[in-house]
């Protein structure tokens, strides 16, 4: 796969309007070779059912499930698309959530209507 392309599953109208938020995460799987992995990395934007995250330096398989920890919560995630960023070893990833958890970033839904949200770094709070 070229540097830059993008692997995408099937892509249905999103649902709900992304928010854009920087989230500190623990993503956990297994990678595109087979590897169990557990790294940081943050969201960049969020919605009810699903995310886009940074920070990802492993390439992941389309359709594999993955486990977000955010908080006190631990989300299942499938992966529908990825991006490795032009000159970096570092990839995008799209999630779709498996199970709807009623405000999975602990936003109410109001805060789903596209205004950026910001977390102060030292205390992780909204």
């Amino acid at each position: 796969m070229g540097e830059g392309m993008k692997q995408t599953v099937e892509r249905s109208k999103r649902q709900g309007n992304r928010t854009k938020a920087v989230l500190p995460v623990r993503i956990k799987g297994t990678d595109r070779t087979g590897n169990a992995f557990e790294e940081l990395a943050h969201t960049l934007d969020v919605n009810a059912s699903g995310v886009r995250l940074g920070a990802i330096r492993r390439e992941l398989n389309l359709m594999d499930e993955v486990t977000i920890f955010y908080r006190q919560r631990k989300l299942q995630f499938r992966v529908v698309w990825t991006k490795k960023l032009k000159g970096t070893s570092e990839f995008q990833v799209g999630l779709k959530a498996i199970s709807q958890d009623r405000e999975p970033w602990g936003f109410s839904s109001a805060e789903f209507r596209g205004e950026p949200v910001a977390v102060s770094r030292a205390s992780g709070v909204v």
